[in-house]
């Protein structure tokens, strides 16, 4: 629960800018695994999306729009 106490404690552009920054590294490991390079693991990918989902979540949590 450590990452939720830190983007709780964010502001809304700081959150957006997390986002971002989680959503071009899964894009990264997607296309990594999709060329058969496979230096990207399962673990990386899903701990991205759990991080995507954490940021969505204190945004709605704080009535932040995206």
């Amino acid at each position: 629960m450590k990452v939720m106490k830190e983007l709780s404690g964010l502001s809304a552009a700081e959150l957006q800018n997390r986002l971002r920054e989680f959503k071009k590294e899964l894009l990264k490991f997607k296309i990594e695994v999709g060329a058969g390079t496979g230096s990207a693991s399962s673990g990386k990918v899903k701990r991205t999306k759990k991080n995507i989902a954490r940021v969505l979540t204190v945004l709605k949590q704080k009535g932040w729009q995206q």
